[in-house]
């Protein structure tokens, strides 16, 4: 129920957030083109409840992100939030290249102490290309997840469309307070670790939150 509300919820604000970016700004950020080897072009940082909230990227409500790196070919990865929550992650599963994915639907999984637990894409497409460093080294998910631990790119024919059932700006930001206050009253031993005066939250949240715990917990946030 908890779930539906919050969704209801985002669907209201997903439609002002619609119109006014319509009337004011841009639906796709375009980033350069990266090749496997290159470095993720820098990412402008903002702190919410928190947790890092880049400004130009869009989000899905299940916590993963998309940036277009040309009309059609979209890199995605998991958020600030997300990679908090999960923890040290010793292993994810990723996709395979040339694989059909929508938008919401389940694409990677992540591991931890044994539980599994999957995630959505914030795209609709074909799977061009996946980050087999972090295939090698899960680490990198949690230490960078808006550059060098990003997932998959996905070649989105209509990616204008898509965009636009994503979050930005202040809706964004505003997601992601909710996520953190949310947490914070499903999981009270997470308050420790959560800023309470602006700073930045503990990297490894999962920690406060009980094994038997954890997989609840992150399916709902994760929308799985």
């Amino acid at each position: 129920m908890t779930v539906l509300l919050v969704l209801a919820m985002f669907a209201i604000f997903l439609t002002i957030d619609y119109f006014y970016s319509k009337a004011k700004h841009p639906v796709l950020q375009t980033a350069p083109a990266m090749t496997k080897h290159a470095a993720a072009p820098p990412i402008k940082p903002s702190l919410v409840g928190g947790f890092s909230v880049p400004e130009n990227l869009r989000y899905h409500p299940g916590h993963t992100w998309a940036l277009s790196e040309s009309p059609s070919l979209v890199r995605i990865g998991i958020d600030d939030f997300a990679s908090k929550l999960a923890g040290k992650i010793e292993h994810i599963t990723l996709p395979q290249r040339g694989q059909w994915v929508r938008q919401g639907q389940k694409i990677w999984s992540l591991v931890r102490n044994g539980a599994k637990v999957d995630m959505v894409s914030p795209i609709e497409g074909t799977v061009s290309d996946i980050n087999e460093s972090l295939v090698n080294d899960p680490s990198l998910a949690s230490e960078d997840p808006y550059g060098e631990g990003w997932m998959v790119t996905v070649q989105s024919p209509d990616a204008k469309t898509n965009f636009r059932n994503l979050l930005g700006g202040a809706l964004a930001r505003w997601w992601t307070e909710e996520s953190s206050m949310r947490l914070q009253r499903l999981v009270p031993n997470a308050l420790g670790a959560l800023a309470q005066d602006g700073g930045v939250a503990i990297d490894d949240v999962a920690s406060t939150i009980p094994d038997e715990q954890w997989v609840k917990v992150t399916r709902e946030f994760f929308l799985t």
